[in-house]
């Protein structure tokens, strides 16, 4: 987001509303913010996943979310003994299939989006 807000800031309109005099602010916000609006959905959208899988590794080692609120990584932690494993396979399957399918579907959502907004940004008609 950083980098597309400073390659955006060099470009030849934000120099054109300069010197038509608007402010900071207003460059910022009718030009600077919609221009960036997709690199920073996008970089949301995979902090999604990224915040899910930390919160499931530190619930998984005891150190997430408190016992009774139920977590993914909880359940998963849950499922350490070797008779779990192998005859209790409903509690470590779902939730760990679940954090699976969820972070992957976020993934892909945040590069459909990403791809989205590169192709509008440059104009490429699909």
């Amino acid at each position: 987001v950083r980098s597309s807000v400073l390659s955006l800031k060099n470009r030849e309109f934000i120099e054109a509303a300069r010197a038509l005099g608007l402010s900071r602010t207003e460059i910022i916000l009718r030009h600077l913010l919609p221009n960036s609006s997709g690199d920073i959905i996008v970089y949301g959208t995979l902090n999604v996943a990224y915040a899910i899988l930390l919160e499931a590794s530190l619930s998984f080692l005891g150190l997430g979310v408190a016992q009774p609120e139920p977590s993914w990584g909880m359940m998963l932690s849950r499922a350490q003994s070797f008779t779990i494993l192998q005859q209790c396979w409903w509690m470590w399957i779902p939730p760990g299939i679940t954090v699976l399918v969820v972070v992957l579907a976020i993934n892909f959502i945040g590069e459909g989006l990403q791809e989205r907004f590169d192709t509008e940004r440059h104009g490429i008609d699909e």
